[in-house]
């Protein structure tokens, strides 16, 4: 068995059979010519896009070119695109079958693939038999990306105003009891702004005081605000500081809520197209001559097996 893969025996074998292995090469390379033609093997073409990512949230240690593909390479898009596209009947799938949609997303992934290139835009390629459709497709994958994402920009923006909503309701309520109390104290206590009423109330309170004028009717009147500043001071301070709070709050929630109905009522893309799919006008698929090589090769291979084999056996 030492002698069978002898060099030179094998140099032997092929220049005695070198007719043989030329009769096989042409035949096998006439065979592989004619069942690689488009009778046999339908031809594919290719479409390709390149887009690059914007307007899109940074959700995790992913990159925006990422989440991209992620997106794009959700099921929820490839099965617009076969519905769009009645991908059933070009992929000749029956829409009965326990295993329809296992075929599809096989047969799918097959002839559509998306991959991040190193300049971080992704790149889109579609193959099919008919080279319009495939650009159709390259063009539908970037516009139902778009849809999505802008789908999910407005679902969460719309959360943030019902979020912003309910917090506004608690503040207007807040607001409205803040408000109730302070006009009792307005009207009960004659408390109308404490900062301002303290320094004067005092101020005369002292005065009229120091002066003897206590018995008089306005000296009387500075005393019981005076007392009743001494008393519920305090109490309508804390009101006027928490009814400042509240207003303050109320006016940034609507500036905030506003944003967040400004980027709902938007429609922007999410994607910039570097470079647009066009119907190609030669096949990719297949590639006749590789096919042709590989067999004419094959074939010359498996015959030297063969010939090495009957040779042994005759010397053996």
């Amino acid at each position: 068995m030492n002698n069978f893969f002898d060099n030179q025996r094998i140099l032997d074998v092929i220049w005695k059979r070198k007719f043989h292995f030329i009769i096989i090469g042409v035949a096998a390379v006439i065979l592989a010519a004619i069942f690689s033609g488009p009778t046999f093997i339908k031809p594919k073409f290719k479409s390709s896009a390149r887009i690059y990512p914007t307007n899109i949230w940074v959700l995790s240690e992913e990159s925006e070119s990422e989440q991209m593909l992620e997106i794009i390479n959700s099921r929820d898009i490839k099965q617009q695109m076969m519905e769009a596209f009645r991908l059933d009947e070009v992929y000749k799938v029956d829409r009965n079958s326990p295993y329809y949609m296992t075929y599809m997303m096989d047969i799918y992934n097959e002839n559509v693939n998306a991959g991040k290139t190193k300049f971080e835009t992704v790149e889109i390629n579609v193959m099919d038999y008919d080279p319009q459709r495939a650009s159709n497709m390259c063009d539908s994958i970037i516009h139902f990306f778009n849809k999505k994402m802008r789908e999910m920009h407005k679902k969460k923006d719309w959360e943030m105003v019902e979020i912003i909503n309910k917090g506004l309701e608690r503040k207007y309520i807040e607001l409205d009891t803040l408000s109730s109390n302070l006009a009792l104290m307005r009207k009960e206590y004659g408390i109308l702004d404490y900062l301002s009423q303290v320094e004067r109330v005092t101020e005369g309170y002292v005065t009229a005081l120091a002066n003897g004028r206590m018995a008089s009717a306005d000296a009387r009147k500075i005393q019981d605000l005076y007392n009743n500043l001494a008393e519920k001071g305090t109490e309508a301070r804390v009101l006027e500081v928490k009814f400042s709070s509240a207003v303050n709050a109320i006016d940034s929630l609507n500036r905030i809520r506003d944003v967040y109905i400004s980027e709902f009522e938007k429609d922007i893309t999410y994607a910039h197209i570097v470079e647009h799919p066009v119907p190609a006008d030669k096949k990719s698929y297949p590639v006749r001559w590789l096919i042709v090589a590989f067999s004419a090769l094959s074939a010359v291979f498996l015959a030297v097996l063969v010939f090495l084999i009957l040779d042994y056996r005759k010397t053996t």
